[in-house]
């Protein structure tokens, strides 16, 4: 259902209802926020077929910050939205018009292969399209301004979104990953996430607080999917923030520390998703989290030795 224009697109990557792109559409004019991986364009164009608008009726492209999932397609779509200016943070705009840097950091990591399979080869965006966005730059969509909120502690280059018309914000990863798969009678079930390299566990609260002071009626997620009971997600989020933290010092300089955290890891969310009325069990949440619980682990262990060398 769509609710004050707001379209969500499932980019399709990794699996249904895992990552989520989303399109605003205001007096016949479209702006996306986040757009996936070279392999989500067709879903984009598509999107932009059900909503009844035309590639040169799209105006903006909006990106929550540069990680391939959220942002990895940048290149390909504009290259299909002959009219569309790109807004990212002033950090993240080097990234869009040459993407090599972000190419070689992550295959770096996954390998060539495993990057052409997963996202597709990225491609510059023109520099006279890209739009540095800074904390409290206006978009303005047809009338309908959408406000970009400096909003670190995932990442130093993320923005939040805020849509004053809709009383809704797009969050990008500041506010958690929660898959719809733990959805219970007491509602929407959240988790932080960290992610390698730049988790900064002051700068995230700060930045849920920022959020939770807009006063929202409803938070669109890219993983995923809008959320309602803010605050009180904002609450669970805040306390799991601390739980990981507090693991993750306990895993010290173990030589094992990976494996210990991950595990650890696993239990916390097991045991809250357990008081959240989910009645999956492990097998099942690993199936799930097992990426995120990864990638939990490698940013909180990565933040933990730049705690110790400063």
């Amino acid at each position: 259902m769509t609710m004050h224009g707001i379209h969500t697109i499932d980019t399709g990557f990794v699996r249904p209802r895992f990552d989520a792109a989303y399109l605003i559409v205001e007096n016949g004019r479209g702006a996306f926020v986040d757009c996936g991986t070279n392999f989500a364009v067709p879903r984009m164009l598509d999107a932009l077929r059900q909503a009844d608008l035309a590639v040169d009726e799209v105006d903006w492209l909006i990106l929550t910050h540069v990680h391939l999932d959220h942002a990895g397609g940048a290149g390909a779509l504009m290259a299909q939205l002959p009219r569309a200016r790109l807004a990212v943070h002033p950090r993240g705009a080097r990234h869009m018009i040459d993407p090599a840097q972000l190419w070689a950091g992550a295959s770096a990591v996954y390998g060539e292969e495993v990057m052409e399979r997963t996202y597709g080869r990225l491609q510059p965006v023109p520099p006279e399209r890209v739009v540095e966005a800074p904390d409290n730059h206006v978009i303005d969509l047809a009338g309908r301004p959408l406000r970009c909120l400096d909003t670190p502690g995932h990442a130093k280059h993320h923005l939040c979104i805020h849509d004053a018309r809709s009383r809704r914000c797009f969050s990008g990863d500041t506010f958690g990953l929660s898959y719809r798969e733990f959805d219970t009678a007491k509602g929407p079930f959240v988790i932080p996430t960290t992610s390698p390299v730049q988790f900064d566990p002051d700068a995230l609260h700060a930045s849920l607080r920022r959020l939770v002071a807009l006063q929202p009626e409803a938070i669109y997620l890219t993983h995923f999917g809008a959320v309602d009971q803010v605050e009180k997600l904002a609450d669970d989020l805040h306390r799991r923030i601390d739980a990981m933290v507090a693991l993750a010092r306990a895993a010290g300089a173990q030589p094992d520390r990976q494996a210990r955290l991950m595990e650890a890891l696993t239990e916390l969310y097991a045991e809250h998703a357990a008081a959240h009325g989910w009645s999956g069990n492990r097998a099942m949440l690993r199936d799930l989290l097992g990426t995120d619980i990864e990638l939990n682990a490698q940013g909180l262990l990565v933040w933990l030795d730049r705690q110790a060398r400063h």
